[in-house]
């Protein structure tokens, strides 16, 4: 690592703790639109847009001088690829980014006195959504990787923020751009939710935007380094204690 970073335990904390508030944010913020505003879906989905820009935003400044505040096992796996974390660091960053994301779902469920876990019944697999996924994540990890290789890794929270909010709505899937938040959101049964038959077919697809984003910030920077990598949301502020 060409950065020095926060002990492993605490990147994955940091890691673990907001995969966690993100889903719950995503799927508590679902479940009270849906309460709030009853059969108007535009409104609801607005409604949870906007939650889940603003959450990620204040969500990667909390975390970002931590771990990198990834949330999301395809930003941790390109950072691998990209030399930015080692490809061990990445394998339990994505453990604990699923681990994060189910314990939000079940806390956002029980915040509004839900069964605690409800598998969702809302089915998503079609072609122009796996299409959207692609897309979707594949714009996300342009948007880091670029602002990360140019040196503008600080508007990272704030343009993800944006970028997620705009994605509910320019995409059929609602941009879930997340292999960890689609497995949360399988276990509960709201307006946030996707079934379990559902969530291989968004997964594959993100991987593969994944892939894809990769290759076109490659192709559009050829020289990005581990350094600047390693940067891609903001530069690790505590750099006293040496990577476990």
């Amino acid at each position: 690592m060409l950065l020095t970073q926060p002990i492993l335990w605490r990147r994955l904390l940091a890691e673990y703790l907001g995969s966690l508030l993100l889903a719950a944010i995503v799927i508590g913020a679902g479940i009270a639109a849906q309460t709030l505003s009853p059969g108007a879906t535009g409104l609801e989905l607005f409604e949870d847009a906007i939650a889940t820009g603003f959450g990620l935003y204040v969500l990667i400044l909390m975390f970002g001088a931590v771990s990198g505040a990834h949330f999301n096992p395809v930003i941790s796996l390109v950072d691998a690829m990209f030399g930015g974390i080692s490809w061990r660091d990445a394998y339990s960053y994505c453990l604990v980014q699923v681990a994060g994301c189910f314990s939000g779902a079940v806390l956002a469920n029980l915040m509004f006195s839900r069964t605690a876990i409800s598998i969702s019944e809302h089915h998503r697999a079609t072609l122009a959504h796996g299409l959207s996924e692609v897309v979707a994540t594949a714009g996300l990890v342009m948007i880091i990787f670029v602002l990360a290789r140019t040196g503008r890794s600080t508007l990272a929270p704030g343009a993800v923020g944006a970028y997620i909010a705009c994605a509910y709505f320019f995409t059929s899937s609602t941009s879930f751009a997340n292999p960890a938040i689609v497995v949360g959101r399988m276990f509960s049964n709201t307006f946030a939710g996707i079934t379990p038959t559902s969530a291989p077919w968004f997964v594959v697809a993100e991987l593969i935007g994944g892939v894809v984003g990769f290759a076109l910030v490659k192709a559009l920077y050829s020289d990005v380094t581990s350094r600047e990598a390693s940067k891609v949301t903001v530069e690790h502020a505590l750099g006293s204690e040496s990577p476990s």
